[in-house]
């Protein structure tokens, strides 16, 4: 099984640099982290030692950003009919599945690797906490792989990669919009704590916060992994039932 999900693995990931898609989306990523983080974040002017500036933003880029790349991983195989030549490959259909979504997330992870400029940056200006700095990297890969299932999820049940793109988006967003201020103040008042408690668990920016701030709760660990799980295997299902359409 490992060798099988191996080969899906290397085969995409190698298909991503084939193509520019792969170059324009790490440039638009550290085009935009630089900007969110020195001008609208105020890096230099907070004057503290550490990249907070850099994570606050990250759940927005990759609203936008991690939908992008998820929309093709299934729609594009739809829409050209490779789907039924990929799944008569010698592997079984999770392994595909579980193939393709580890290709993707490294290439996330790749892209964020390269940021590592910031790091080196914040360590020549001061003494930073490179503990919560290294549970902050995790925490936002972490956060990139949940969004790429729900995204693969939901590229499954299309041959539309701009559809795919737009429902992933709102999906997303609902998400990271559930554990904000404004949302909690709408159930504050009228809805019973119980139902509050539960809206903000399921926010992707509460639990990434938590991390960016050095906690490594076994929690927003579980949250995160549950969301993968749950949205592989529902990819798994969607991707048997649409194969022949």
């Amino acid at each position: 099984m490992i060798d099988s999900i191996s080969i899906v693995c290397r085969r995409e990931l190698a298909g991503y640099f084939a193509t520019p898609l792969a170059y324009v989306f790490i440039v638009i990523f550290l085009v935009l982290s630089g900007v969110l983080t020195f001008f609208v974040g105020d890096f230099f002017e907070r004057g503290q030692a550490d990249l907070q500036p850099f994570f606050t933003f990250h759940p927005w880029l990759y609203l936008v950003l991690v939908p992008a790349v998820s929309m093709r991983l299934w729609a594009e195989e739809r829409r050209s009919g490779t789907i039924e030549l990929f799944l008569t490959l010698p592997i079984r259909l999770i392994e595909a599945v579980a193939g393709k979504f580890l290709a993707a997330w490294l290439f996330i992870g790749i892209a964020l690797a390269l940021t590592c400029p910031f790091w080196l940056t914040v360590l020549f200006l001061g003494n930073p906490d490179n503990g919560v700095i290294a549970a902050s990297y995790l925490g936002s890969w972490l956060m990139a792989g949940a969004i790429l299932a729900i995204g693969a999820a939901v590229s499954a049940a299309t041959k539309n990669q701009i559809v795919a793109f737009i429902v992933t988006a709102a999906l997303v967003f609902v998400l990271i919009a559930a554990g904000t201020p404004t949302v909690i103040g709408v159930f504050e008042g009228w809805a019973p704590e119980a139902l509050i408690q539960a809206v903000a668990a399921t926010s992707l920016f509460g639990h990434f916060s938590a991390i960016t701030r050095g906690v490594l709760d076994l929690r927003d660990l579980v949250y995160f992994l549950s969301l993968m799980v749950a949205f592989l295997g529902a990819n798994a299902v969607l991707v048997d039932l649409m194969k022949a359409e």
